[in-house]
């Protein structure tokens, strides 16, 4: 990360050009103006933090597991699978690091697992979806839920080693999706995935289930009050969270419109459930299939 130099609020700025010492308020705003870009690098750095080591932990395993030069290269193998399955790295990454490896010298790593279609998707009112391209199916889920509860801001987090990692949104600011890239709890998605219900939030302001740092950035966002709803498959296990953000606080919800939210939970839980035992297995097979490629 490059030095960062605090930039003078413009009213400084002005007071400064002018032979005047800024006054209090303006000082005030330029310190506020400070500290918001400060946490926006925090932030943005334990992004990184918290992914990095899962990606650096699987490069490790394939290093060992097929004999790679280095690191680089099992980085590459995955990259090249990842991108072939139509899937994100760091799942991929994390497949591997916590999946049983192949037989040694194996030619097939899943020579027994049986393959099952792929659960109807009718639910997300979105017509004809690749089934097996996770942006696709998640984008369409993310639209279906805005549309139900008629708003324009959501986002879609996926549940990835007990925590959730934002996957989608639409109409968030950059501080808000990067603040929330990672959930661990003290939100409405984290209460609604652990409780496994539909959880809404009538009126962020005046919530007690926030800290300050989290209203405030939600508020600055946009949002006044949010509904989340957990992504759950047939077995009651939830795979994710999908959240409406609403400019206005909510009086509620609708009990057409709770059905309908039911739905689509229903079907994009047990669409990744299918997604992850067989595009991702079939990912990780791809990537068996690279790296034994390069030993030959």
């Amino acid at each position: 990360m490059t030095d960062h130099h605090p930039e003078p609020h413009p009213e400084a700025e002005r007071a400064e050009r002018d032979g005047q010492p800024p006054s209090g308020m303006q000082e005030a705003k330029r310190l506020a103006a400070q500290a918001r870009r400060l946490q926006e690098q925090v932030i943005e750095l334990e992004v990184q933090v918290r992914a990095r080591p899962k990606i650096a932990l699987a490069e490790g395993v394939l290093v060992e597991r097929y004999g790679l030069p280095d690191p680089d290269a099992a980085f590459t193998l995955m990259r090249q699978a990842s991108q072939r399955a139509n899937i994100k790295l760091h799942q991929l990454a994390t497949a591997v690091a916590r999946t049983r490896g192949p037989a040694q010298g194996a030619a097939v790593w899943f020579n027994t697992r049986e393959r099952r279609p792929a659960p109807p998707l009718t639910a997300l009112g979105a017509g004809t979806l690749d089934e097996r391209n996770q942006g696709e199916v998640l984008g369409a889920a993310l639209r279906r839920v805005m549309h139900i509860t008629s708003t324009y801001m959501g986002n879609v987090q996926l549940v990835e080693d007990g925590t959730l990692r934002m996957e989608k949104h639409a109409g968030l600011p950059r501080q808000f999706t990067d603040y929330f890239a990672f959930v661990d709890g003290g939100t409405a998605c984290s209460r609604a995935a652990t409780a496994s219900h539909q959880v809404t939030v009538k009126e962020i302001a005046s919530s007690p289930g926030f800290d300050d740092v989290t209203r405030r950035v939600i508020l600055s966002a946009g949002s006044r009050a949010c509904h989340s709803v957990p992504l759950v498959d047939d077995t009651d296990t939830v795979h994710g969270v999908i959240s409406s953000h609403h400019a206005r606080p909510l009086v509620g919800f609708t009990r057409v419109q709770l059905q309908a939210l039911h739905h689509t939970s229903r079907a994009v839980g047990t669409w990744i459930d299918w997604h992850r035992r067989t595009v991702l297995l079939d990912a990780l097979e791809d990537l068996h299939q690279l790296a034994r490629a390069r030993e030959l």
